[in-house]
């Protein structure tokens, strides 16, 4: 930027409204040619940083600012620093205060991805709530059951075996029959549904400029295919994290704490940051209670895959799979051992994403 920037300007954007916060001015509107009109009047763009909270209107706004000439910044909500006493809550006065902390260096910046990372991002979402829609009918579908003495004899759910003892309950009265049939073709649209959107993950990354970087997630113990896209789509630039544990601390597995002079505490997780990866990485990390082996299909996907980053995946097994043994001899409850491993789990997919060389 050629020139110093004299102005700071704070948006509080919501649906219907933007108001503009700077030292003595606002004024509210939703119009982005009425927007720019407005910031124009403030100051050159070249003098201008705008920032506003990173909310449900997306990046959109940030993108369109940066290509007239902005230097627009979307910022971290949740580390705003609040006055305790305050008592009054405005769109203008968040606007005002985003502006002043702008000013004074305090905000924390949220990275803007890449419109085709965001796009990947959005269908891997869409899937994840395709995957808890299809668990709830489940349950619904489970429950009418119960509630009518209907109890599965086998030992799986949703196997062949499951659906054709479905297809042979029957109940008292007619309107219960609408009731389950109802129920089982909700599941059945769930699961095609999830079928759908796993089929157009696939299809996507091929395409996708971060390729590389899922097949090299996908050589680590737990993580397949879909744990590898959401890792990477939601975490992104794995570039930007100078030491693992800053990847940690943006995926909410550090433990809190609160110390003062020679007294230390560490409480729960701070469970802040991304929590769609995090719950990839817990999830992934109940893998490591057993043994490390080399499985059959954890060999087809480190097939075709640099050394450097098999040797970083099975010093992760031989690693995480010793550290579960010996916390579960501690008599730990499971969650906190998987959630330890997961925070170390973190620190592996660091280090393989450093690893990968992805398509300028």
């Amino acid at each position: 930027m050629s020139e110093t920037i004299t102005s700071f300007v704070g948006l509080d954007v919501h649906k219907d409204s933007t108001a503009i916060g700077e030292a003595e001015a606002g004024r509210e509107n939703p119009d982005l040619g009425q927007l720019l009109k407005a910031l124009k009047s403030l100051g050159k763009p070249e003098t201008m940083l705008v920032v506003y909270e990173a909310g449900p209107c997306g990046y959109g706004l940030a993108r369109q600012l940066r290509s007239r000439g902005y230097s627009c910044e979307v910022v971290g909500a949740g580390k705003i620093a609040r006055r305790p006493g305050e008592r009054i809550k405005t769109d203008r006065r968040d606007a005002l205060t985003l502006a002043r902390l702008a000013r004074s260096g305090d905000l924390v910046k949220v990275i803007v991805p890449d419109e085709g990372d965001e796009a990947m991002r959005d269908l891997s979402r869409a899937r994840e709530d395709g995957v808890r829609a299809r668990l709830k009918a489940r349950q619904q579908l489970k429950a009418l059951l119960l509630r009518h003495g209907h109890r599965y004899g086998g030992k799986s759910s949703w196997t062949l075996a499951h659906e054709r003892y479905l297809a042979a309950v029957s109940f008292a009265h007619p309107a219960q029959d609408i009731a389950f049939a109802e129920y089982r073709q909700a599941v059945r649209e769930g699961h095609e549904r999830v079928e759908r959107l796993t089929e157009a993950l696939r299809t996507q990354a091929e395409h996708w400029r971060l390729k590389p970087l899922v097949a090299g997630l996908a050589t680590l113990r737990g993580i397949d295919f879909v744990a590898a896209v959401t890792l990477t789509a939601e975490i992104g630039d794995f570039g930007r994290f100078a030491h693992p544990t800053e990847l940690m601390g943006f995926l909410g597995l550090v433990p809190s704490e609160y110390s003062t002079g020679d007294t230390r505490r560490q409480g729960d997780i701070t469970k802040t940051g991304n929590s769609h990866a995090r719950r990839v990485l817990v999830e992934a990390a109940w893998n490591y209670r057993f043994p490390a082996r080399l499985s059959r299909v954890l060999q087809i996907r480190q097939e075709g895959q640099p050394k450097a980053v098999r040797e970083i995946a099975w010093r992760a097994q031989l690693r995480l799979a010793h550290r579960y043994r010996r916390l579960s001899s501690r008599k730990l409850h499971p969650n906190k051992i998987c959630v330890a491993i997961a925070r170390e789990l973190a620190g592996f997919l660091w280090d393989i994403a450093r690893q990968v060389k992805l398509a300028t």
